[in-house]
């Protein structure tokens, strides 16, 4: 049965530009380890959370992911007009190099550098001038995706973990929930409270079991912050601060 707009999938994926079969993008750790330059020690790979037909994905990554069925092992190509999109010559500028600034003599071919807020690729340093370009690094390449639809979550527990795991990166042993429809109380760890933008991510947590769990209507986030091990003998309770809660809008 294909899956429904809106499902919350589980994916496991590898992604190549078709011309070069370089891989640009896994959730399967002994393909990353394959692209030394893609490996990164420091992540757990796993699968991937996405709502199908919701943009979390590639346009022609999303399409085919409507027409699959849990269990789906698919092979799916996607076009520039359903990926990166087109090569554009206007997104490719020629400046001067002093314009950036002290480090003008440190850029090389191939480098990504940030001019006028907007990042770009240098494809050529030479004569006092560098050539930038503003376009995707994948713009006009062809993508093919090799995927494994893994699950679909259908409890409102595992849609809950998995919408905070995807906001916060945080393993689930390290996050309690509390799930008392229509009420729910999230507590994070330590760890969590020193995150850029914490409010702004909590917002979005909230925002997101809204939409994906509507039989909720309030989110509370407990923040505990628990005394150093020398001082728990004197105060083995550790003191809760306040907390943070939201509700869903009224229509």
């Amino acid at each position: 049965m294909p899956l429904e707009k809106g499902s919350l999938v589980l994916v496991d994926y590898t992604a190549r530009v078709k011309d070069t079969n370089e891989v640009f993008e896994t959730t399967r750790e002994e393909d990353a380890k394959n692209t030394a330059e893609l490996y990164d020690p420091t992540r757990k790979y796993e699968p991937r959370l996405v709502s199908v037909g919701e943009s979390w994905v590639l346009k022609g990554f999303d399409e085919a992911l409507a027409n699959a069925s849990v269990g789906d092992k698919l092979s799916v190509e996607v076009t520039p007009d359903k990926g990166f999109g087109d090569r554009d010559p206007n997104k490719v500028r020629i400046i001067p190099q002093r314009k950036l600034g002290d480090k003008a003599d440190e850029v090389g071919v191939g480098d990504v550098i940030e001019v006028d807020d907007r990042k770009g690729i240098v494809r050529y340093v030479g004569s006092g001038r560098i050539q930038v370009d503003f376009n995707h690094r994948f713009a006009g390449r062809t993508l093919l995706y090799d995927v494994n639809v893994m699950k679909k979550l259908d409890s409102d527990s595992e849609k809950v973990s998995a919408l905070v795991r995807r906001r916060t990166g945080l393993e689930d042993s390290k996050v309690r929930v509390g799930l008392a429809a229509p009420n729910l109380e999230i507590e994070l760890p330590e760890e969590a409270f020193i995150a850029e933008g914490l409010q702004v991510i909590k917002r979005a947590i909230a925002n997101d079991i809204f939409k994906f769990v509507p039989s909720l209507k309030s989110v509370r986030f407990v923040e505990s912050y628990s005394a150093p091990a020398e001082q728990k003998k004197e105060q083995p309770k550790a003191e809760e601060k306040p907390t943070a809660t939201a509700e869903a809008p009224t229509k």
